[in-house]
């Protein structure tokens, strides 16, 4: 038999290969039922849920107050509210996208912004020490968490909560409890208030801190989907043991991403001083339980392997929209946090289901 006729065979035989695997998966999607598909398109789509969620939480709003919920002057303090949650969310995404949680990223903002403010106003060190030293000592948090996790094989649960009562310690330490005022950071450091600077969009009144969440969401998809880093995270979190037979670092992988967390965080510390215009040892504080919040909604697994950046900030826009929607209603405060508690236990629920999808 000659070398052409042999290769006219081999590639006979991998057509009619390739036409039975076609015909198989039509006969496996044939015999899915309608929940079943609902069930597939949603673990392809993950952050279909979130937005129908979103759309939902606009409409309610609409109908209980429209003449001040579909304003520019609503529209704008909703992303206000959310701007500091949601740049903490990202880097809680990382984490979680490993299957991981960070506890300690709220009082690692603190501690972070105390430390720019502190250094800048009480101190009198240059800004071009100061800030740096805050944004330090957010990435010495995250890499302290990263350790313990790795290196001692803890549970990020317990290891983030023990380190959120440590960090919370040393920040109450370091402030003295005082609050640095407005005044003494105009005086001092001004450059540490610039993103609660404000800019007149449309008539809405944005947040130049909002601008800075835009733009670290925009290099954290890049990097989660653009990236060989981004795909050892989902790898490591969907899988850790097969993303270490494959070659990755899956200990590095973890103790960057808790690191990137932290360092996130005292960017927030950053956004935070802006948006409260002083610096205070207690204010954000247990803003870590909010941000987890934002990322599960968002529709990010808590199991790792599943979630992206865009999901998270959906999830963001959805605790601020439904808590606008409770407020313009009239009905008690205690009645946003319910609504958020359903909407968790329902994420978690809905996001175990849909694992449970044939891949």
């Amino acid at each position: 038999m000659s070398e052409a006729t042999q290769q006219r065979l081999a590639a006979q035989e991998y057509e009619q290969a390739l036409a039975s695997a076609s015909t198989a998966q039509v006969s496996f999607e044939e015999t899915l039922s309608s929940i079943q598909r609902v069930q597939r398109f949603l673990h392809l789509y993950p952050t279909i849920v979130p937005f129908l969620v979103l759309v939902l939480g606009v409409l309610l709003g609409a109908s209980v107050n429209y003449s001040h919920f579909v304003t520019a002057t609503n529209f704008s303090t909703v992303l206000t509210q959310v701007t500091i949650v949601g740049i903490l969310a990202i880097g809680q995404t990382f984490v979680i996208l490993t299957a991981g949680i960070d506890l300690s990223v709220g009082v690692t903002m603190v501690i972070s912004s105390v430390v720019m403010g502190r250094l800048a106003v009480v101190d009198g060190l240059p800004l071009i020490v100061a800030f740096p030293a805050g944004l330090l000592t957010g990435v010495a948090c995250g890499y302290l968490n990263g350790a313990l996790v790795t290196r001692l094989k803890m549970p990020p649960f317990i290891v983030t909560l023990g380190t959120w009562s440590i960090i919370g310690a040393l920040n109450t330490f370091y402030s003295q409890s005082e609050t640095i005022r407005s005044y003494d950071l105009d005086n001092s450091a001004p450059f540490l208030q610039s993103m609660g600077v404000t800019f007149d969009v449309g008539g809405a009144r944005i947040m130049l801190g909002t601008f800075l969440l835009i733009a670290l969401s925009i290099l954290s998809w890049y990097v989660l989907n653009r990236t060989p880093y981004g795909r050892h995270i989902y790898a490591t979190g969907d899988d850790p043991e097969a993303a270490r037979l494959a070659g990755i670092n899956t200990e590095r992988v973890l103790r960057s991403v808790y690191v990137l967390a932290g360092l996130i965080a005292a960017i927030a510390g950053w956004a935070i001083i802006g948006r409260v215009g002083a610096i205070s040892p207690t204010a954000g504080d247990n803003a870590n339980l909010d941000s987890i919040t934002a990322v599960v909604i968002g529709g990010t697994s808590l199991f790792g392997g599943r979630g992206s950046i865009v999901g998270t900030l959906i999830g963001a826009l959805i605790v601020g929209v439904f808590r606008s929607a409770v407020s313009l209603a009239g009905l008690d405060v205690l009645w946003q946090e319910f609504a958020i508690g359903v909407l968790i236990i329902i994420a978690v629920a809905l996001d175990q289901w849909i694992r449970r999808v044939s891949a």
